[in-house]
């Protein structure tokens, strides 16, 4: 396998659309710290709500979501200290590997788990009776432990890359990797292809069922399955679309030879953008959560009214006493 390292301009040069590499980086890092805090405090909800719960198959698929954000998540710091270094890395080559297989591990997985979801949904609300003997937490289990195994298997290359150096500088160029050749292509294509049209089909079935219910029976079913198709729809527009096509048109302009054009660093800025903007998943996990997940709607719900409370009472506090 050959691997088309994306090394990261120094610091005199010039970053997306002529910003300084210097603001380029201050950018990339306050981004990571904003998504770093969101996301966890999100995500950390969500494990105090989900092993607290009883096990079905939809609740399943969203445990196991939040798994791979998580693992994401705890390795933004690294990213944020990388920019803040202006692309200088200081961890080792073990953590850079690390780095981007957890990259890959969670966007692969967020993809596939949001299919799972799509078609748990569709067979509860198309298929109910039929659908309940397949709706099982022990099939769910089967189904997310065979891919994690696929998964860690395919992404497991990048553990064992070669770290790069560049110019006496450490370099970690594996949070910017992309493969270039005709199988990393087709690969790309069929791996972001499957869950997007698994999850396509299912939604224009929901709706076509959703149309057929009788008035008072489709409000409550459409409201809740409404929700989820616009958040899982937001999530690939903004999340992972953007990268997949920035991916797929990098390798073709790799394969036919235009790695030395303007136009190819302006690609590997591209791609340096649309990886950043995959985080954006682990935020929009959580408030998939709240709408799917009553128990998580309610423990937030009861944190929010909670605080707001004691915000309320401190502030009549300090009045009375100032009065």
């Amino acid at each position: 396998i050959q691997w088309k390292r994306v090394l990261p301009p120094k610091f005199h040069t010039e970053g997306f659309n002529g910003t300084p590499m210097a603001l380029w980086d201050i950018i990339l890092s306050v981004y990571y710290i904003l998504i770093f805090i969101v996301a966890l405090a999100g995500n950390s909800l969500a494990l105090w709500t989900f092993f607290h719960q009883k096990h079905t198959s939809s609740k399943i698929f969203l445990m196991n979501l939040w798994i791979a954000d998580i693992c994401y998540v705890l390795i933004l710091p690294v990213r944020v200290v990388y920019h803040l270094s202006y692309s200088h890395w200081n961890f080792g080559s073990i953590l850079c590997r690390l780095s981007g297989f957890l990259f890959y591990l969670n966007m692969y997985c967020s993809l596939y788990l949001m299919s799972f979801i799509s078609l748990d949904r569709f067979l509860a609300v198309v298929l109910p009776l039929r659908s309940q003997s397949v709706r099982k937490p022990l099939y769910a289990k089967v189904g997310v432990a065979i891919l994690w195994v696929m998964v860690i298997v395919s992404m497991s290359p990048s553990l064992f890359s070669i770290k790069n150096h560049s110019n006496s500088t450490n370099t970690c160029s594996m949070l910017y990797l992309e493969k270039t050749s005709p199988q990393a292509l087709v690969s790309t294509i069929i791996a972001f292809l499957i869950p997007f049209i698994t999850i396509l089909i299912s939604y224009v079935l929901i709706l076509l069922k959703l149309r057929k219910l009788k008035r008072q029976e489709q409000r409550p079913i459409k409201a809740k399955a409404v929700k989820m198709i616009v958040l899982i729809v937001m999530n690939f527009l903004f999340a992972f679309v953007p990268y997949h096509v920035c991916r797929v048109v990098y390798i073709l302009s790799d394969i036919h030879g235009h790695g030395a054009t303007a136009n190819h660093e302006s690609l590997e800025r591209a791609n340096q953008i649309t990886s950043a903007l995959t985080c954006i998943s682990c935020i929009l996990d959580p408030v998939m959560y709240f709408v799917l997940n009553q128990a998580y709607k309610k423990t937030f719900l009861q944190l929010f009214c909670k605080s707001t409370t004691n915000t309320n009472n401190n502030l009549i506090s300090l009045r009375s006493n100032f009065l």
